[in-house]
């Protein structure tokens, strides 16, 4: 009855409910439930609420590492797997710390449309990335 589905046999629909049924699982692990918003409420895709009862976090599920000023104050976390790893960081935070190091600022994509992101993990970021792996 049971038979698993090949993830690039989805549609762009059914890969982001993929997606959502992958991290909610991995951050339930960390006391997290999440609930999947219909909107995207404040540019977040989902909320992470711990079982402390007063965490909760806004999550943006992306499909690789992604910066966008549009995202900037408005408490934003960013989840996304590579290679079957998780990773959820805290949108101002690490931006902040890619353009301390000096990465993408005089890029036209981050110049002139505000984004960046990375299709895969380069090396020379895997290292600072692993602060934000679960």
């Amino acid at each position: 009855m049971f038979h698993p589905v090949k993830y690039e046999n989805l549609n762009s629909r059914q890969k982001e409910n993929f997606n959502f049924q992958k991290v909610a699982s991995e951050l339930a692990d960390y006391g997290f439930n999440c609930m999947w918003l219909n909107d995207d409420w404040q540019g977040a895709d989902f909320i992470a609420c711990h079982i402390n009862g007063s965490t909760f976090i806004k999550v943006q599920l992306k499909g690789r590492l992604t910066l966008d000023k549009k995202y900037n104050g408005k408490d934003i976390y960013v989840a996304f797997n590579q290679n079957g790893q998780w990773y959820v960081y805290p949108h101002d935070q690490l931006q902040a710390e890619l353009l301390e190091l000096g990465l993408m600022s005089s890029s036209k994509s981050w110049e002139q449309n505000g984004a960046y992101s990375w299709p895969n993990l380069p090396k020379n970021l895997s290292q600072h990335m692993v602060q934000y792996a679960i």
